[in-house]
């Protein structure tokens, strides 16, 4: 009986196959991309849960904030001309990818910089993606408006202006109340600390516009340059 139970304790448990660790996967992801829907509705406890207790993934605010570039993209392709003034022959869509996209990561970035100086708790996983999570009502309601635009007339107008403030207005406070969660901030210090985010921001943009002025010149002076070289060879 002794050997038995003794062969028994030393089975190895077993192998998780690869079909086995994908279908975990994207179940964890599932469910965390449906958790957003909780994270809206109960935000001072769903940012809390998104952070401390791992409910939410990298792959899902990645999808979230793709799905926010895109009904950027197709608000300003198909909403009806009556309520926004976007000529589509003249639009780049990568043009307004970047405008949305790179601001959105120099503000993370610079709310996780500021954390040195503020005592903050959250890394800047946790800052991409309670930002990512904040913009949920922002696709949520958009895109139906961009149906709804096509539908009604212009007198009708204030229905979709109304929906429309509700989706930034609640965006806005989901990214408050996030950043609150993800550092264990009161109100009022979260208020100095987004202040101090933004001046951070700023700062970096100088930054990075003065590198690539003086990467242009840089460039610039290599090729006239080489191009002297050249001509004065040949």
């Amino acid at each position: 009986m002794s050997t038995i139970t003794s062969r028994k304790q030393s089975d190895p448990a077993p192998a998780v196959t690869r079909s086995q660790r994908i279908k975990a996967g994207w179940s964890r992801y599932i469910a965390s991309l449906k958790y957003s829907l909780h994270v809206i509705t109960h935000p001072f406890d769903g940012f809390w849960d998104l952070v401390h207790e791992n409910r939410g993934s990298l792959a899902a605010a990645n999808t979230i904030l793709v799905l926010f570039l895109m009904t950027r993209i197709l608000k300003l392709l198909y909403t009806d001309f009556q309520f926004i003034n976007s000529p589509i022959q003249y639009i780049d869509v990568f043009e307004q990818v970047a405008s949305l996209l790179l601001p959105f990561l120099i503000l993370c970035i610079a709310n996780w910089a500021g954390t040195t100086l503020f005592d903050g708790k959250g890394r800047f996983k946790d800052i991409y993606m309670a930002m990512c999570y904040a913009l949920v009502p922002y696709i949520l309601l958009q895109l139906p408006l961009i149906l709804v635009s096509n539908i009604i007339t212009f007198d009708e107008a204030s229905f979709y202006n109304v929906l429309m403030g509700i989706s930034v207005i609640w965006c806005v406070f989901l990214a408050f109340v996030g950043l609150m969660e993800v550092h264990d901030y009161g109100p009022l210090k979260t208020i100095i600390f987004l202040f101090a985010t933004v001046f951070g921001a700023c700062v970096i943009i100088f930054l990075l516009l003065i590198f690539f002025s003086l990467l242009s010149d840089a460039a610039g002076y290599i090729v006239s340059f080489v191009r002297e070289i050249v001509f004065r060879l040949y």
